[in-house]
């Protein structure tokens, strides 16, 4: 793992702007901006005149553009989701648009010399892979994903970047440090860790597409989840895409997950999907709780068999169940936590 002198940090961090030949790739960033933020998660959306998906189309945006929120309406349709933004030029259902924010961090002068965790804070930005001499494209990361900070160095641009080691490849891009907000360790405390484990489980329905944490039998925490698609056609992981009925263990968590077939040469289209956050699994073939940054419209089945949360509330069950995965107790070699955890009970 790579620290910086005080020294090269300051070298760095006083740099021109002599290498912006690379801005291009990456979306400017450079204003403050605090309205609410969506991007769009799909390839094209259409664009209506009215919150109503039987109004006429106006518009088409397409994946990746951030658009300003101007009100968020709830309508009539479609009863699965009835929740609309209005945006400049009329209205985008919320299914595949996903809030984000705009937030650029301070450059950390060292990094942990273990376990060092870090959030994307931009709606996303664009790695880049240093291949001899020559820096290359690579993955698009996503705000909200988690990854592993491997080290700090100049980037393309000259400024300071964060090398992310890739735990499916094991290999090195690197970002713009300010786009990264490094976890604290209070991030990872677990939460009521007083609690024993055969007194917390979690149950999930399908059939309502509810999960509930419980503790002595009380619940403690409840949300709409989305499950696997009832499909008999097998998933991109080559397993149904259904999620399994009946009682589970928490078996290995990560905070950080590459989902996909790890392909550095796919396109944003493909299933590829690094830094899938706070990931609980449950089974052998690789169902898992995590966050979702690829849309918004949970209370209906959309995974390819896992469980499909929202980004903070996938951290409290992170947090909260069993093992524990407080930072210290990550194994920076394995990247996870591993332990016979608590009970899971899926109904249909």
């Amino acid at each position: 793992m790579t620290q910086l002198s005080r020294r090269d940090f300051l070298k760095l961090t006083g740099i021109s702007l002599a290498g912006l030949a690379f801005a291009p790739y990456q979306p400017p960033y450079d204003s403050f901006d605090d309205g609410l933020l969506g991007r769009v998660a799909t390839t094209q959306l259409s664009v209506y005149s009215r919150p109503d998906d039987t109004s006429s189309i106006v518009g088409q945006r397409f994946r990746d553009e951030i658009v300003h929120i101007y009100e968020e309406v709830t309508a009539t349709t479609p009863g699965y989701n009835p929740v609309w933004y209005r945006v400049w030029g009329g209205y985008l259902h919320r299914a595949r648009v996903v809030k984000v924010k705009a937030l650029l961090n301070p450059v950390a002068s060292s990094l942990r010399k273990d376990a060092q965790i870090g959030e994307v804070t931009v709606p996303f930005t664009q790695a880049m892979r240093l291949i001899g001499k020559t820096w290359q494209i690579s993955y698009r990361l996503y705000y909200g994903t988690i990854h592993w900070i491997d080290s700090i160095a100049p980037g393309p641009d000259g400024k300071p970047w964060y090398g992310i080691k890739d735990e499916l490849l094991e290999v090195i891009y690197y970002v713009p440090a300010p786009h990264i907000r490094l976890i604290k360790d209070e991030d990872l405390a677990p939460i009521s860790p007083e609690v024993p484990f055969q007194n917390k489980r979690i149950e999930v329905s399908l059939s309502t597409q509810r999960l509930t944490c419980y503790e002595y039998d009380q619940p403690v925490f409840t949300t709409i989840i989305s499950s696997g698609r009832p499909s008999s056609q097998p998933g991109p992981n080559g397993i149904p895409t259904r999620t399994p009925i009946g009682e589970f263990n928490v078996r290995v968590k990560m905070p950080s997950k590459h989902m996909g077939n790890g392909s550095l040469a796919a396109d944003i289209e493909a299933y590829e999907l690094p830094g899938v956050p706070w990931t609980a699994f449950f089974t052998v073939q690789g169902h898992a709780f995590h966050g979702t940054y690829w849309h918004d419209n949970f209370g209906v089945p959309m995974s390819s068999g896992c469980i499909n949360m929202r980004t903070e509330e996938a951290q409290w069950l992170f947090r909260w169940c069993l093992p524990s995965a407080a930072m210290s107790e990550l194994n920076p070699a394995t990247m996870d936590r591993k332990g016979y955890g608590t009970k899971i009970i899926i109904t249909s």
